[in-house]
């Protein structure tokens, strides 16, 4: 732990006092250098708290408000005025350069040695007592909810149900597998159950895993270790599922799931993989009206969908509370080797008061 000058915030930020940051694997690949990400940086990207300050051109928030943190983007290329933020033009710069898009950073060490410090990852940098964020990046969230269990919405949970419900716009009574039921691909399952899809397909190599994902509402499960996946879907569909999400990452995966899909099907990508990896894909597979498509953040404009997924949960559509364990922010060690082995699923740092 180390102490940081922070700036006063912005016109155009929000100053945030965290009270709980989810740990994602993109903090994981960050801190481990296996994605580039400037050095040293404050990390997390899932955070949540309750706005303390707000710079004078700030017109959706106040201080007071309960806020889940998310992606960042730039608001002013094509994508971002066409309602689609999620594949900002500047977007691998507004969440991974270590700095706002201006070039500068709000975070300083402090004096004597008061150098710069890389913050505003994912425009939020939630491993912190406090965060700057915008009012592109902060949902306004109930007061009557555990603020610090909202904190993975922001990212994985978002990424996971809007790739279903956004993305896919998966229909009542269709077929889907979902290839990886870590937080991302367990948040798919259930919101494959809120579409109504007939057939939910869970593969993993984790048995612990697929139980829960039955228990979350899948009807199948593969254990990839154990199983031929692209045959026992076939016997589970024939003619393949309508609609595959891939969330493992690994080539061979994502050609199994595009010859594994239904004709006029689709593939949903969301696995992230090394700069330079291929995935060997039978072109004639496409032919057949099959899609296959990028997913970020599952197309969730998060002031919008964070809410509808707080309502699945008080409903008990939606009940991620079952992925989650809670470490002191003194832990973070902890929970991201608890993360690595999958002996935990989402692990949340507890970091201020609510």
């Amino acid at each position: 732990m180390e102490d940081l000058d922070m700036d006063e915030p912005r016109a155009d930020e929000v100053l945030v006092r965290i009270v709980a940051s989810g740990i994602c694997q993109t903090d994981a690949h960050a801190r481990n250098q296996e994605m580039p990400v400037p050095m040293p940086i404050v990390l997390g990207h899932e955070g949540a708290g309750v706005v303390e300050r707000c710079g004078s051109a700030v017109t959706s928030l106040a201080p007071g408000d309960h806020v889940v943190l998310s992606y960042q983007a730039c608001g002013h290329c094509r994508p971002c005025f066409s309602g689609h933020p999620q594949y900002c033009l500047r977007g691998f710069d507004a969440n991974f350069g270590g700095a706002r898009l201006d070039g500068t950073t709000g975070l300083h060490r402090a004096a004597p040695a008061k150098t710069e410090m890389h913050g505003h990852f994912f425009g939020q940098s939630s491993f912190a007592t406090y965060a700057l964020a915008t009012e592109r990046n902060a949902a306004r969230i109930p007061r009557d909810v555990p603020l610090a269990l909202m904190a993975p919405l922001g990212c994985g949970l978002q990424t996971g149900a809007g790739a279903v419900l956004n993305s896919l716009q998966v229909a009542a009574g269709s077929s889907i597998a979902i290839f990886g039921t870590g937080a991302v691909g367990l948040a798919a399952v259930m919101a494959a159950r809120v579409a109504g899809a007939a057939t939910i397909i869970a593969v993993d190599v984790n048995a612990q895993r697929l139980t829960l994902a039955t228990e979350l509402g899948a009807t199948h499960t593969i254990n990839a270790r154990e199983q031929d996946v692209a045959s026992q879907i076939g016997k589970i569909v024939h003619g393949g599922v309508d609609y595959i999400l891939e969330i493992t990452g690994r080539p061979e995966m994502l050609a199994m799931a595009v010859d594994c899909v239904a004709h006029m099907g689709t593939v949903g990508l969301i696995g992230g993989a090394g700069p330079g990896t291929k995935a060997p894909i039978e072109m004639l597979s496409l032919a057949w009206g099959r899609h296959l498509r990028g997913i970020v953040q599952g197309d969730a404009i998060p002031q919008l969908f964070i809410p509808t997924l707080i309502e699945l949960y008080r409903s008990g559509k939606f009940p991620f509370e079952r992925l989650v364990r809670f470490y002191e922010f003194e832990d973070i060690d902890q929970a991201f080797a608890d993360s690595r082995s999958g002996e935990v699923i989402k692990p949340i740092l507890r970091v201020g008061k609510e």
